[in-house]
């Protein structure tokens, strides 16, 4: 008697939202996880062509990124704009879509725009015809996981339930693939109840697959979204902090590594994030800390939202200090001189550009009628003219004045470009190509009368000053 042989079912679970973080992480999962069918949906297709094409051009840049996408995709990993099939097979239902700062309405400028979200839950709750799970990846405010549970059940089927998990990501852009191999800890907060806790098992048994138990923590679902929140809000905070005390070093001869250095050998504060810069940028950081104040405000907790407010201020107060100083190194005035941009991202190893400091520095230099050349070895020319088309548009620039810009920024492709015939370099993002250009050889290229600044303190100060008079750091 030939017995045969039942196949089981491969577990499927969807991600709604193919950014920096859906594709990233769902890609470690299916990696990780050679049993379960792992689908990342958008319904964008340019985005999903995108991850289905050539590896050397998937949408988000992450070293390592390629070669796990390479390892998995089309054999448990699947990017599809087929959003409804996704949520119909899926058990659990993760959502990375974009949740920015309002720009209308009640909590302009600072509550969070859970639009995305809301649309995303509205067709959960439409489609599905089996019990879900549903994950919060995005970053949300506290309390959102009830919004989403109250949306889910009114506009659901009978007898269909939903549990809602907090499930916050804390990758750093550049060491993302890094971060997921190795995460310091993978949170989960759900429901406390019976219900909750089977839910957040569920994906429990995903994540120590490659996750060591004892780093997996479990709370509430409200300490879970406020914990993400507080996580990048202290960490900009020390940015802002160090970053306010780069501006008295510089006025009172200290030198802002050495003493950074110094500090961060104090075992109680530790050296992570104390390297001054021209600020942080990202998607994350800002609006978070948005976020972080528009709640306190709601609670009426004022000097509490006074006091991460100020971390914003220092950081907006450090990128005008830069351009600032630019000006006053050129003899006043920048108006008709070659200023080279090195670096647009808001960080190295990758191609984000959002809330990059190198956006808001160019904008000025522009403003001031300087000839301003940028390079970037990962971000794309379209994404840096965008990045400056949205700035202007939400400062109310006129046609004529956008033009004008224009026709004074160039994008260039090789670097040389940026130092032929220029007054000044600035380097705005710390890509390690830029600390091995020949700079000796680069130097000459300039005007003789120049300056070199550099906004993230990359190169040796002492070489530097080998080679020109004009060399600046942050700090210095």
């Amino acid at each position: 008697m030939v017995t045969k042989k039942i196949k089981m079912k491969k577990q499927s679970i969807c991600c709604i939202g193919a950014g920096y973080v859906g594709g990233p992480t769902m890609a470690v999962i299916a990696l990780k996880c050679p049993h379960i069918n792992v689908y990342v949906v958008d319904k964008n297709p340019m985005k999903i062509k995108a991850w289905n094409g050539d590896l050397n051009k998937l949408p988000v840049f992450e070293p390592g990124l390629k070669e796990v996408v390479e390892k998995v995709r089309n054999k448990n990993l699947f990017f599809s704009n087929d959003v409804n099939k996704a949520i119909i097979d899926s058990e659990i239902i993760f959502v990375a879509v974009n949740t920015p700062t309002k720009s209308y309405g009640e909590g302009k400028g600072m509550a969070a725009d859970l639009t995305f979200i809301e649309s995303c839950a509205k067709q959960i709750a439409e489609v599905a015809n089996t019990n879900k799970i549903v994950v919060e990846k995005s970053t949300l405010p506290v309390r959102t996981a009830e919004k989403i549970k109250d949306i889910l059940l009114t506009n659901s089927k009978k007898n269909i339930k939903f549990e809602v998990i907090s499930n916050p990501e804390f990758l750093a852009e550049g060491t993302a693939i890094e971060d997921l191999f190795q995460s310091d800890r993978v949170l989960i907060g759900s429901d406390q109840t019976d219900s909750g806790r089977i839910a957040a098992d569920a994906l429990i048994k995903i994540y120590e697959q490659w996750i060591p138990r004892d780093k997996i923590l479990t709370t509430n679902v409200w300490s879970s979204e406020l914990t993400k929140l507080a996580s990048n809000a202290m960490l900009a905070q020390r940015i802002s902090s160090v970053n306010s005390l780069s501006a008295l070093c510089e006025k009172t001869g200290a030198d802002i590594e050495e003493v950074s250095n110094a500090v961060g050998h104090d075992k109680r504060i530790g050296k992570e994030f104390l390297r001054a810069s021209i600020g942080f940028g990202g998607s994350c950081f800002q609006k978070d800390i948005l976020n972080l104040v528009y709640l306190s405000k709601h609670y009426g907790l004022d000097e509490v939202a006074e006091f991460w407010h100020q971390v914003i201020k220092i950081n907006d107060f450090q990128k005008s200090r830069f351009t600032k100083r630019i000006i006053n190194e050129l003899n006043g005035t920048i108006k008709s001189k070659k200023i080279g941009v090195l670096g647009w991202s808001f960080k190295k190893n990758t191609n984000d550009s959002r809330e990059s400091a190198s956006i808001y520095v160019t904008n000025d230099l522009l403003d001031e009628g300087g000839y301003v050349n940028v390079y970037d070895p990962k971000v794309s020319s379209k994404r840096i003219i965008n990045d400056l088309l949205d700035l202007w548009e939400s400062i109310g620039e006129t046609d004529k004045q956008i033009k004008l810009k224009l026709n004074n920024l160039k994008i260039v492709s090789d670097f040389n470009n940026c130092f032929n015939d220029s007054a000044c370099i600035a380097i705005l993002t710390e890509w390690d190509e830029f600390k091995s250009y020949d700079w000796n050889r680069l130097i000459k290229k300039m005007q003789k009368q120049h300056l070199i600044i550099d906004g993230r303190n990359i190169l040796d100060p002492l070489y530097m000053n080998k080679l020109t008079d004009k060399f600046c750091s942050i700090g210095r």
